[in-house]
Order: C-alpha cells, then sequence, then structure tokens
C-alpha cells in the first residue's frame, strides 16, 4: 500500500526532546515500512526516518530562531501535498483540522488522526461542515466530546516494542513527573502527594514560552521545599534511565487528555502508574494491573502504596499485550483498507484526478531511502 504520513513541522520526526504527536507519527511510519508498505513521510527537514523524507522545512520550526509564526509553513506543505495526493493510495494527516478543506473532495482516501483535546464548541461546525473526512480517535473518551465528526475507529497509540527495556530492580527510590510544567498537568499536586508520601520526586519537563509564567509564581516556588528536584526535559535515552528507576510514575492530571503517551511509555519500563480520572486514563490503565485510578490528591496518597506493591513484570507483559507500535500499525493497516474498500460518493471519485485540480505538479520518489 502507497501510503503518505504528514506530520507536523514544530519537531523533527522523531523529535529530538518533547514531542508527542511527532514521536507517534515515527513509530507508526517506521512500522509500516517494516511491515512492507511504500511510505513517504512530509515532516521537517531534519527528520530521520526509514520511509521517504519529503522535506517541508530545513529544520523543526521549534527550533528554527528565523521562524515567528508556523503557519506558513504548514500551509506550504499542504499544497505540496495536495499536489502530489494522487500518488498516494491514502493520505493520512496528523495536523489537526487545517487540512480539511483542501482535501475534502479526495476524502475517501485521507485519514486524519486527531491528537488534541476535542471537548470545544467550536469544532462542532467544523466537523459537521467536513462530515465525510474520515477521522481516527486515540481513545474512547476524545471520540466522545465530538458525537457529530465521523470518527471511522479508535486506535490506541503504541510504541515500538525495544524502545524501552523493563526494569524490575529500579534503583532510584523516587517518584517521577514526565511531561510539561503546565496548570492542567498539575505539577503542584505530584509534589503534594509526593512530599505526603515522604518519597522524592523528580521532575523532568518542557516549558512552553506560554506557561513561563505559570512555573515562575505557582510551581518554582514549592521546588524550594525539601526532596523535590527539576531535572528539565529529558530524550530518550535519558528518558529510560528516568522512567526505569522510579518506583512509579505520577500523572495528576486536571484536563481530558486525548490519550497520555508517558503513561505507556513507563509502562514499557515495568513502571506502574499512579493517575487522576480525566480522559483516556481509565482506558489506557489496568486497574490494579498496571496502576491505579484516583480522584483527588487525598485518594492517590492512601492508593500510592498499592501502586508501589504492583509487579512490574506484569506491568511489562501488559504493555506488551496492549501498546506497540506493531499493533497500532496494524490497526491502521485494517482501517486504511476499510476506508478505502468503502464505497465513495459519485462526486468525490470524480475528484480523485487531474480533473479535480490535483495536478501532478511533483513527483515522489518511491525507490527505498534511509535518511
Amino acid at each position: 500500500m502507497r501510503i503518505a504520513q504528514i506530520s507536523p513541522l514544530i519537531e523533527s520526526v522523531p523529535p529530538k526532546m518533547y514531542g508527542g504527536t511527532e514521536r507517534v507519527v515515527s513509530w507508526l511510519t517506521e512500522e509500516l515500512v517494516k511491515q512492507g508498505h511504500d511510505v513517504s513521510l512530509f515532516a521537517s527537514g531534519d527528520s530521520i526516518t526509514g520511509a521517504e523524507l519529503v522535506p517541508c522545512s530545513d529544520q523543526a520550526l521549534r527550533l528554527d530562531p528565523k521562524c515567528k509564526d508556523t503557519y506558513p509553513h504548514l500551509m506550504m506543505m499542504l499544497d505540496t501535498v495536495r499536489t502530489c495526493a494522487h500518488e498516494f493510495d491514502l493520505v493520512h494527516f496528523h495536523v489537526e483540522f487545517f487540512h480539511l478543506p483542501l482535501f475534502r473532495q479526495m476524502a475517501d482516501r485521507t485519514l486524519t488522526t486527531l491528537h488534541s483535546r476535542q471537548d470545544f464548541n467550536d469544532y462542532a461546525l467544523l466537523y459537521k461542515t467536513y462530515n465525510r473526512m474520515p477521522l481516527a480517535a486515540i481513545s474512547k473518551s476524545q471520540s466522545t466530546a465530538i458525537p457529530m465528526a465521523n470518527v471511522a475507529g479508535v486506535i490506541y497509540h503504541g510504541l515500538p516494542a525495544n524502545l524501552f527495556k523493563t526494569n524490575l530492580k529500579p534503583k532510584g527510590d523516587y517518584l517521577a513527573f514526565l511531561g510539561r510544567i503546565a496548570r492542567d498537568k498539575r505539577p503542584d499536586r505530584a509534589i503534594e502527594i509526593a512530599r505526603a508520601a515522604g518519597i522524592p520526586l523528580k521532575i523532568a519537563a518542557k516549558i512552553d514560552a506560554v506557561d513561563q509564567a505559570y512555573y515562575r509564581d505557582e510551581i518554582k516556588p514549592l521546588l524550594d521545599g525539601p526532596d523535590v528536584e527539576f531535572v528539565g526535559e529529558v530524550n530518550e535515552r535519558e528518558k529510560q534511565d528516568f522512567l526505569g528507576n522510579a518506583r512509579a510514575l505520577l500523572f495528576p492530571i486536571d484536563w481530558p487528555e486525548p490519550f497520555g503517551l508517558v503513561m505507556i511509555e513507563a509502562m514499557a519500563c515495568g513502571t506502574p502508574v499512579l493517575a487522576f480520572k480525566n480522559g483516556s486514563v481509565p482506558e489506557v490503565i489496568d486497574e490494579g494491573v498496571t496502576g491505579y485510578v484516583v480522584n483527588t490528591v487525598e485518594e492517590a496518597i492512601e492508593t500510592l502504596p498499592k501502586v508501589l506493591d504492583l509487579d512490574r513484570k506484569t506491568v511489562r507483559a501488559t504493555f506488551d499485550e496492549r501498546f506497540t507500535a506493531a499493533r497500532m500499525a496494524r490497526d491502521y493497516v485494517k482501517l486504511y483498507r476499510k476506508l478505502l474498500n468503502k464505497p465513495a460518493p459519485l462526486e468525490t471519485r470524480r475528484a480523485n484526478g487531474v480533473g479535480a485540480g490535483l495536478v501532478p505538479e511533483l513527483r515522489i520518489s518511491h525507490e527505498p531511502n534511509r535518511t
């Protein structure tokens, strides 16, 4: 199958540091190549892939000091995709909904994975207007927020089975918090839980510009107390040690989390998870097996000893059963084939070619290339 994967340009694929969507795009792309599909990846020029790379910016835009606005770059990438869309059996978008007006006429050969929260009233009219564009949700919780949308399937994220090693005997006597310093991630809750339990906390997190004031005014003062260490962003290699040596991951979110990639990264290391009941959390965590789900800080403090007693080998075994990239790719291929075999409206079929303005202005080589 000839497949185009369309990634955001904010981070490289895979990202050098923080970047959930681009990381998932990388894992999916590489697994599709491994499974024998002909894949082209539209992404930043510093991306690394076994697929055919179509560079749509010189480097990840977050790392480009000259980039002040990402939208022009996104628009140019989408136009590049549009001009060569006829070369692919299916075009898989990971850029939320910005492409919907441009590709509605070839809706039957597209899939859009939604990576962000969807519980905004503004989205209702958008998805009603473009309700022929098939969408993939990353959790049932995410999909329930958009009943008006054309959700073709729910596919959980997965990561390579060999990306992290199981650590059955963690060396660190600490709890871990990994993600962003942001109000909806609630690092303050993690600090309160750890201090009440008398267990050190290590925080590995990115601080976006929009969250600088929150960090300065509300989180940084909390770091002055005992047994809390802020280590900043960590890369993939550092993440193995950080998560693998933690006694548990704290995921005390206060928003409708679409998926929560860090939860399965911890599970891959054998590390159990203590999380708050929001969004996808009850779908991702197997209660009493890979972690526990709570509603309050008080409940979290009370439940933490049970989390620490969970069997790390079982945590990893459950990850292998539910959250590998191989499983994710197989699920997407099933959905691709389901969409391609579905009879399309007559006007959509007429649109799949030069007559609809999808003029072949750019040719993509499908010869093997290792970037």
